[in-house]
């Protein structure tokens, strides 16, 4: 068992020679004479025991070193002892380094002024007097630093200077010396040097040679002094001085003799001679009195049209057709990165939305519905034009309408015919009016067209004068009922014109509640028994897509509610919701990934065709045009719609001639209605679809059949269309190699025989292509890979050797990130030191407002017991004075 601390202690001094037994003198005699020596062994002696005694002052490394390497560099110092730290030491020097620093500094905050001691050696102790005086001096002549000014200065000036620039004197001035003589004047013998050099540059040219010859045959004239030269420019600058008061008194005298005189000037200025006798006289005074008033109101009138009149701007110079033609191709390349970033469901910045969207985009090739005949009641087809269309015109859209010249009711407020006046004058204001009216409707570009300024050749029909805005389906129909067809986009676009926002406020809310009204009288007219014919709701659509563009929102919702009402009863559609689907994909855009109109229609019409198992000739009929609006919804977007391939191959096996076998369908395929399949059609012709087909059942057995054949030629270009939409798809082999299979068995002799000549031959060139198609396809293809990188190098485990190895240095072969890792090593060193040095700047501040605030509270709680006391004390003698006093009369009382 080890001993105590105490006789350890005891031990390491005797072992070290530091106690012993008592020594002779001898021995103290000699140890006397190795003095220095013995002392210097004395004190390593005992610092060694003071270390080995106190086990915290140094920070050992507890766990050893991480890694186990031999190196030939040598340790030196506390590291071959194994010390990493004297923390002690440290937390001693730190402190004491703070207190000098950050503690002067916590005392003079917050506080302004206050003594410096600056005295030489005032705190150190060790320097003597004669050492404090000779740092005295020294200090004084490094701060003394000579001025070129100095008058105790014996040396000479180069030349005054005044500003770094050079002050120099011309021979003649206009300040004479002389003025600074003495007025009495003095005895040649008695005049001063100044005044000999001020004769002499007053006299002439030979009494200046005369003085000249004097001064060189006596003695030399002395050099002035930098005193006398300055009192000379005082004198100067007092004398320019008094010449400016003087002048300045001068001008104040004669502006108050001006002023007593105003009154008079003011008299004559303002006084109106006195009129003469006579009619004629009086006559022409108030003829001038009524001209002079007429030019002082056309004067006031002129001045605020100058001051309310704009400041001209400069106008853009006219580009060539290469810049326009540029700048067409640039906003289409905006436009189109806009949709781009709509369908890949990218948001859009404010300033980007409210920006007009893109007009229609071109299409792909589309089922051909429509048929070229007049007298058809409802197509959803161009159809034949009695007057040339917009885009005809070189307009964009129906906001790009002509004015006509009897638009404007008669007796309206707006009326620009005024019938009081000629024939050629009331053409005339016409013209202008129109003009005028037309200026805040068109634009720029669309007031530079003819095709806006002149009439076209068309003819005109009574629209009736409109009393009101219609903005209700009622009031819309109650107008349009007394109307032909042709003339309701008339009416329309009379409504849009006689209430634009421009001219009235009111006429925006008008209109809005006109926009939905429209959308409903859509929807209402496709519905009756006999349709509007499709030119005129053609018409009425565009004119929305128009409105669309002021009124999104309310167009947006009331499209929504019919998209509603539609979802209820989604698998038995009427006419009118074909039409609202189709009004939809063509004012809305398609395209984008995410719209509260568009994404709610895709999603029905998917419906449609997923869940619709047809029975009937009409039902195929629909589910085709579906089909043909699923594909216009994606032609942009170019997204995969399953529900349409499906439909298209039901449509595809159920119309045909003989059943398809069953293991050449790898598609979910329903069983035909009796009747449904196609026979004996090879005489027959291939009609194109109408949009009543979609409602209306064939009348008889051979319309059913021409229906139906029309049907099928429809799907096949479905299909053709969608394959050329979906050519870049990786799943385009597995979704067309069914259609090929279902088309190889409508090829087939049984099948080929019961169809038409025509419609067979488009089988087999479709078959044809699609089979290529699918072959590129294949040949395209490439195997998923796992990775796709360069080969890695095998790890290799030969160990390498450093002959000058430093376990605290970073071995790399790339200096840039070596220097990059040390950089980022002395970073996080440097931040962590400086993020320990203010945390223990905080607890020392901490410790010494403490400690502060522990003397305050001290010297206030002695201050207060002094007190209490004091207090104590004084009553106490009162009390017993008291007492004593009662006493007394007590026994004088008893007395």
């Amino acid at each position: 068992m080890a001993g105590s601390q105490l006789k350890r202690l005891k031990a390491s001094l005797r072992e070290q020679g530091v106690i012993g037994p008592q020594q002779s003198k001898k021995q103290r005699r000699k140890i006397a004479q190795n003095g220095k020596a013995n002392t210097n062994k004395r004190a390593a002696a005992l610092e060694s025991i003071r270390e080995e005694f106190n086990p915290f002052d140094f920070k050992h490394n507890a766990r050893g070193p991480k890694f186990q390497v031999t190196s030939n560099r040598q340790v030196f110092g506390d590291a071959a002892k194994g010390i990493a730290g004297r923390p002690g030491d440290a937390k001693a020097v730190g402190e004491e380094r703070r207190r000098q620093t950050l503690l002067v500094e916590m005392n003079r905050r917050n506080k302004s002024g206050g003594i410096r001691d600056q005295r030489f050696g005032e705190n150190d102790a060790s320097m003597t007097y004669e050492e404090k005086m000779a740092q005295r001096f020294v200090r004084e002549k490094q701060s003394h630093k000579g001025s070129m000014f100095d008058l105790e200065d014996d040396e000479p000036i180069d030349a005054l200077t005044h500003m770094g620039k050079s002050i120099t004197f011309p021979e003649k001035d206009d300040f004479e010396e002389t003025d600074l003589l003495d007025p009495e004047g003095s005895d040649s013998g008695n005049e001063s040097v100044d005044n000999q050099r001020g004769l002499k540059r007053v006299r002439g040219d030979e009494d200046i040679e005369d003085q000249d010859d004097e001064d060189a045959e006596g003695e030399p004239e002395r050099k002035r002094t930098k005193q006398e030269i300055y009192k000379e420019i005082i004198a100067k600058s007092k004398f320019h001085k008094a010449e400016r008061q003087a002048q300045k008194d001068a001008d104040e005298d004669l502006r108050e003799e001006l002023d007593e005189e105003l009154s008079d000037i003011q008299v004559l200025l303002f006084s109106k001679p006195k009129p003469q006798s006579g009619e004629s006289d009086k006559g022409l005074s108030k003829a001038d009195d009524a001209g002079r008033e007429k030019m002082e109101r056309d004067y006031d009138l002129r001045l605020r049209q100058l001051a309310l009149d704009r400041r001209a701007k400069p106008s853009d110079r006219t580009l060539t057709e290469e810049e326009i033609a540029q700048r067409d191709v640039e906003k289409l390349k905006e436009l189109d990165e806009k949709r781009q970033r709509r369908m890949r469901g990218e948001e859009l910045s404010d300033s980007e939305d409210e920006k007009n969207k893109e007009d229609d985009q071109p299409a792909l090739e589309e089922p051909g519905w429509f048929e070229e005949e007049e007298d058809d009641d409802f197509k959803l087809g161009p159809g034949i034009r009695t007057r040339p269309t917009a885009t005809e015109l070189g307009f964009d859209d129906e906001d790009d309408f002509i004015v006509e010249d009897d638009l404007l009711a008669s007796g309206s407020d707006l009326e620009p015919i005024d019938e009081s006046e000629d024939e050629g004058s009331s053409a005339g204001d016409e013209d202008d009016q129109d003009d005028e009216f037309t200026k805040g409707l068109l634009n720029e570009t669309e007031a530079r067209d003819s095709a806006f300024t002149k009439s076209i050749g068309t003819t005109k029909s009574e629209t009736g004068e409109i009393s009101s805005c219609p903005e209700t389906l009622e009031q819309l129909v109650d107008i349009s009922r007394s109307l032909p067809p042709e003339q309701i986009p008339p009416f329309v676009q009379k409504v849009r014109i006689l209430y634009h926002p421009k001219l009235a406020s009111e006429n925006k809310s008008k209109l809005a509640n006109f926009s939905r009204a429209l959308v409903q009288y859509l929807f209402h007219e496709s519905n009756k028994s006999s349709p509007l014919p499709f030119a005129t709701l053609e018409s009425i659509t565009r004119h929305l897509h128009s409105l669309a563009k002021s009124f999104p929102i309310e167009i947006a919702e009331e499209f929504r509610s019919r998209i509603n009402d539609l979802a209820s009863r989604c698998l038995s559609p009427t006419l009118g919701d074909l039409v609202i689907l189709v009004a939809v994909g063509t004012i809305f855009p398609p395209s984008d990934a995410f719209h509260p109109v568009i994404t709610p229609a895709i999603l029905l019409v998917a419906r449609y065709l997923g869940q619709k198992i047809p029975k009937t000739t009409t039902d195929f009929v629909q589910g085709a045009f579906m089909g043909s609006l699923a594909l216009h919804y994606v032609k942009l977007s170019r997204r995969f719609c399953p529900e349409l391939m499906t439909f298209c191959l039901n449509t595809l096996a159920s119309l045909a001639p003989t059943k398809l076998a069953n293991k050449q369908s790898n598609f979910p395929q329903h069983e035909p209605a009796p009747g449904i399949r196609i026979t004996g059609a090879g005489k027959t012709e291939v009609k194109k679809l109408r949009a009543v087909d979609c409602v209306t059942p064939p009348s008889s057995e051979k319309g059913d059949l021409l229906t139906r054949v029309a049907t099928l030629n429809t799907t096949l270009q479905l299909v053709d269309t969608a394959s050329q939409l979906y050519a870049s798809k990786t799943s385009f082999i597995e979704s067309f190699e069914p259609v090929i299979l279902a088309l190889a068995h409508l090829a087939k002799g049984s099948c080929k025989s019961q169809l038409p000549a025509v419609l067979g031959d488009r089988i087999v060139k479709l078959q044809a292509r699609l089979q290529t198609m699918v072959t590129t396809a294949k040949l395209a293809r490439r195997p998923l890979e796992l990775h796709h990188h360069r080969p890695l190098a095998i790890k290799t485990a030969i160990p390498k050797f450093e002959d000058q190895f430093d376990p605290n240095r970073h071995y790399d072969a790339d200096k840039d990130r070596a220097q990059l890792a040390k950089l980022k090593a002395e970073h996080k060193k440097e931040r962590k030191g400086a993020m320990r040095e203010l945390r223990k700047d905080a607890n020392f501040m901490a410790r010494e407002k403490l400690r502060v605030k522990k003397q305050k509270d001290a010297a206030y709680e002695k201050k207060y017991k002094r007190l209490v006391a004091e207090i104590q004390g004084e009553e106490g003698r009162e009390a017993n004075a008291y007492e004593r006093e009662k006493q007394a009369r007590k026994r004088a009382a008893k007395r």
